[in-house]
């Protein structure tokens, strides 16, 4: 049995919403382990003289709980 998780993030990033959806997996996983998915949830760019500057997203990052005995003490 697995119980998965649902952490939502914000991210982003100068190149693409790709990347920045790249970041912010790269990012959470330091600290969470067994990401299993990710949801992008909001898109929103920043615009500078008629050029994107900036890709921001809003996403949710499904994770699998560890259930191990280590975890259950």
């Amino acid at each position: 049995m697995s119980i998965v998780k649902v952490l939502e993030v914000m991210a982003n990033s100068t190149k693409s919403w790709e990347d920045a959806a790249q970041t912010a997996v790269t990012h959470a996983s330091k600290t969470l382990h067994n990401i299993r998915s990710v949801w992008i949830q909001d898109q929103s760019a920043v615009v500078v003289d008629k050029k994107i500057t900036e890709y921001r997203i809003t996403v949710k990052l499904s994770f699998e709980i560890d259930l191990s005995e280590k975890t259950k003490k």
